[in-house]
């Protein structure tokens, strides 16, 4: 890649979605980091008892369209056909299955479900964005002696340095969404494990600037386009994010790969992310869909939804053994989806066009 220093939100879309760029070449996501929709097949049956709710709500649709944007390589898509199958009714005749990613179909994605490049218009339906806009490409601004500056950095080596000053646009995003108190200015150095073992490696050191704060405005932008392309149903996008009341000190850009956190490099060797300012991206669809969105822990979205991790009974284990550990191995993986402290605190962004929320979401 051009070791040219770029703006952040330039240098991770070449990084992330260039010609091969992280998302678009290799195995995909599933190869480098675990998702809820690769950690346990409960997400996708409680993504799976939304959908049958909404169906109901709209009347039954045909067709009834689910859309997935930045779908990795389809497996949420698949476990939702394979759900709709299985179940009884109507759905599965009706359904109308879309991948939006930029990356290859792949080989064995069923027929079924579309493959495409670009959020179709007019659905009726769901819209799925599960961790796609933590990989929305932002700019990273630091504050310096004449002011907020966007933070430009080498796509081969990650060394960064402060450049221009902010558009008008995005200074306003920033006192507004991220109103933290300026600090004083100057490098810092921050350390990240190796990728390639346990302990810390004293060559991964990458230079950065006190009080760098991560640009939302971009991301409000892509979830307010994708919102736009509904006529009734829901926008649902999950993801890992914070509130303006707690914005973490110094960002949390950083990068991913083979399942190791690495440092934040962006020449299309790792996932680069970046948690999301989930209030600013909810205000942006509400903006455009006219009504109000709701934002809850992934936890209360699952609990919501019929999965709670509860422990089966233990005298079914007197009178079911093999169903007893069935039940219990349901009962780890819902666990590991609705701990607060790991894929549970992920944030549920509901934002309804033409219907209501509070009954699909109602246990």
């Amino acid at each position: 890649m051009n070791s040219t220093a770029l703006r952040w939100r330039d240098a991770m879309d070449r990084a992330l979605y260039g010609p091969t760029g992280f998302f678009v070449a290799g195995a995909g996501p599933a190869g480098h980091f675990r998702t809820s929709v690769h950690a346990s097949p409960a997400f996708a049956a409680a993504v799976f008892r939304l959908v049958s709710r909404l169906d109901a709500a709209l009347g039954f649709p045909t067709p009834f369209d689910i859309v997935d944007v930045g779908a990795g390589r389809g497996e949420l898509l698949r476990a939702l056909a394979t759900l709709a199958d299985e179940a009884a009714g109507s759905l599965s005749s009706r359904l109308r299955l879309t991948a939006v990613e930029l990356a290859p179909r792949p080989p064995d994605l069923p027929p079924a479900i579309g493959w495409t490049t670009e959020t179709p218009t007019g659905i009726t339906g769901l819209l799925l964005a599960t961790e796609w806009l933590d990989n929305v490409p932002v700019d990273v601004a630091v504050p310096t002696e004449t002011g907020w500056r966007y933070q430009l950095v080498n796509p081969s080596t990650g060394e960064e340095t402060p450049g221009p000053p902010l558009t008008d646009e995005d200074h306003t995003w920033l006192t507004h969404w991220h109103p933290t108190p300026t600090p004083t200015p100057g490098p810092v150095i921050k350390r990240f494990a190796s990728a390639e073992g346990p302990e810390p490696d004293a060559n991964l050191l990458i230079t950065e600037y006190g009080g760098r704060v991560e640009v939302g405005r971009g991301r409000d932008l892509a979830w307010a386009g994708v919102v736009g392309r509904l006529r009734r149903g829901v926008a649902l996008g999950v993801d890992y994010g914070h509130l303006r009341q707690a914005r973490p000190v110094g960002g949390t850009l950083t990068g991913y790969r083979g399942g190791r956190q690495v440092p934040p490099v962006p020449d299309g060797s790792c996932d680069v992310t970046a948690h999301v300012a989930m209030d600013s991206v909810a205000a942006a669809g509400e903006r455009v869909a006219g009504c109000a969105y709701t934002l809850v822990s992934q936890r209360e979205a699952l609990r919501a939804l019929g999965a709670d991790g509860g422990r089966p009974p233990l005298s079914l284990a007197g009178t079911d053994p093999a169903g007893y550990v069935r039940a219990l191995a349901a009962a780890s993986a819902v666990a590991e989806l609705t701990d607060p402290a790991g894929l549970g605190g992920h944030w549920w962004l509901l934002q309804p066009v033409g219907v209501a929320v509070d009954a699909l979401m109602a246990r």
